[in-house]
C-alpha cells in the first residue's frame, strides 16, 4: 500500500464499515504527515501522551489558524465556544461549574438516580416495536433514546419533547458530511439552532426566577468559587450536553448492538447476566469505539515525537481507534472480549478532555443492550456490514436493521 495514500483511504467512505486494517497499517507509522494534512498519531501511549501535554491546544481560534480540514465540523451554533473548544484556564472555570452540576461532589447521585428513568424510557421505546419482527435500531431506538435523556436531564418538560428534538434532527444530521453538502439542510439546521437557542434561552430565564430539580436550574444558579456562567455560557453548555451527548451516544448502543450480533455467545451471556454489561460496555469502547478520531488539535510549541518535530502552529489527529487496537498496549488488540482484565481505553479520550458526559453515556449503554439482548427473541443482524454514515469521526452505522421472533 503506498505510503501517500493512507490518510486519503482513512478519510475514504468506501472504508467506513471497516477502517481497521487501514489503523494496523498506519500503526507502522506512528506519526504520519502526507504533503500538507495535519500530524496523524496512532500508537496508544504517543496519544495518550499527547491528551496529556499542554502544548496541544483545542482552542478554536487556534485550530481555525492551523488552517481547515476535511474532518472540522460546522460548530456554526451562533453561541460562543463550548468548553471542549477551549484550553485553560478558561476551559478550566467552565468545566468546573459544569461538573458541580453533573456529579461528584456535589451531585454524587444525580446519574445514579436517573438509573430508574433510564430504564422506564428504554422499556417503553422496546414496546414502542410492538408486533413487528424487524426493526431498524437506529431510528427506533438508539436514535430517539439520548434525547430523551438529555431533555430529562436538563429539566425539559414533557410536553416540549417532541419539539425539542424536531429541532435536535436537523442540527445533529448536519454533522453528517452528506447531508452538509445541501443548502437547503444546512438552512434547515441554521434554523433550527436558531428556535432550540431561543427556546434554552426562554428555559433559563424561567429556571433563573424559578430554579428546580434539574441540571440547567443548578448551571444557571451556580454560586460556587468560579462564579456564575453568563447565560450564554449555559446555553453553550446545554447545546454541547445535548450534541456531543446525542451522536456518541447513539453510535456506542448502535456499534455495541452490532457486535453482539456477531459475537452472539456474548449475547447470550449478556440475556443471562445483566451485570456483564459493565464489562461489555468498557470493551465496546476500546474495540468499536465511538469517536474514532479526535482532529481539532493544534500545537502551540514544537513537539518532538518518535525523532519526528512537529513543529508549531501544525494541526494534528489523534487515532483514538488506532490506539484502542495497539498490540504495543493490548493483547490480542483485534479480539473482542470482554473478559479483558486489563482495560484502559481512550474511548473516552483522556487528559482535561476527557469525555464530561461519560458516566452517563456509560449507563445508558448498560442499560440499552442488557434489555435489548432480554427482550429480543432470536435477534439477527439483516444485512452485514450495515449502511454507515458519512462520517469518518463519529464512526457508526446510518441503519441497523434486526430481525426477531418476537418480545419477551
Amino acid at each position: 500500500m503506498p505510503q501517500a495514500s493512507l490518510f486519503r483511504q482513512i478519510t475514504d467512505f468506501a472504508n467506513r464499515a471497516d477502517p481497521y486494517p487501514l489503523y494496523e497499517e498506519l500503526r507502522k507509522t506512528p506519526v504520519l504527515h502526507e504533503e500538507d494534512g495535519p500530524y496523524v498519531i496512532s500508537s496508544y501511549y504517543d496519544i495518550e501522551a499527547l491528551l496529556h501535554d499542554p502544548r496541544i491546544s483545542s482552542d478554536a481560534t487556534n485550530v481555525a489558524a492551523a488552517g481547515d480540514d476535511e474532518l472540522s465540523g460546522p460548530e456554526a451554533t451562533g453561541l460562543p465556544p463550548s468548553f471542549i473548544r477551549l484550553d485553560p484556564p478558561e476551559h478550566d472555570r467552565l468545566r468546573r461549574i459544569a461538573n458541580s452540576s453533573f456529579g461528584p461532589p456535589h451531585r454524587p447521585r444525580r446519574i445514579e438516580n436517573m438509573r430508574g428513568e433510564l430504564g422506564e424510557i428504554v422499556t417503553g421505546l422496546i414496546d414502542g416495536f410492538g408486533d413487528a419482527r424487524q426493526i431498524d435500531l437506529v431510528d427506533e431506538f438508539a436514535y430517539p433514546f439520548p434525547v430523551t435523556v438529555i431533555c430529562r436531564l436538563l429539566g425539559v418538560p414533557r410536553e416540549d419533547e417532541p419539539r425539542f428534538r424536531a429541532w435536535v434532527d436537523p442540527i445533529v444530521a448536519g454533522l453528517d458530511p452528506d447531508t452538509r453538502t445541501s443548502a437547503e439542510s444546512e438552512r434547515t439546521a441554521q434554523e433550527a439552532r436558531l428556535q432550540l437557542g431561543m427556546y434554552l434561552n426562554g428555559l433559563v430565564e424561567q429556571r433563573a426566577r424559578e430554579p428546580r430539580d434539574d441540571m440547567l436550574s443548578d448551571l444557571v444558579n451556580s454560586r460556587g468559587p468560579d462564579g456564575a456562567m453568563t447565560t450564554m455560557e449555559v446555553l453553550s453548555t446545554s447545546v454541547l450536553l445535548l450534541i456531543a451527548g446525542h451522536e456518541t451516544t447513539v453510535n456506542l448502543i448502535t456499534n455495541g448492538m452490532l457486535t453482539l450480533l456477531r459475537h452472539p455467545e456474548v449475547l447470550a451471556r449478556l440475556r443471562n447476566d445483566p451485570g456483564l454489561s459493565v464489562r461489555i460496555v468498557e470493551e465496546l469502547l476500546r474495540y468499536e469505539p465511538p469517536v474514532q478520531i479526535v482532529p481539532q488539535r493544534t500545537c502551540i510549541a514544537d513537539i518532538e515525537l518518535r525523532g519526528v518535530t512537529i513543529p508549531k502552529g501544525s494541526r494534528i489527529w489523534l487515532m483514538l481507534a488506532a490506539g484502542n487496537r495497539d498490540p504495543e498496549r493490548f493483547k490480542d488488540p483485534e479480539r473482542f472480549d470482554p473478559d479483558r482484565e486489563d482495560i484502559q481505553h481512550l474511548g473516552f479520550g483522556s487528559g482535561i478532555h476527557s469525555c464530561f458526559g461519560a458516566p452517563l453515556a456509560r449507563l445508558e449503554a448498560q442499560i440499552a443492550l442488557s434489555e435489548l439482548a432480554r427482550r429480543l427473541e432470536n435477534p439477527r443482524l439483516v444485512e452485514d456490514p450495515p449502511p454507515y454514515r458519512q462520517n469518518a469521526v463519529l464512526r457508526g452505522p446510518r441503519h441497523l436493521n434486526i430481525a426477531f421472533d418476537g418480545l419477551r
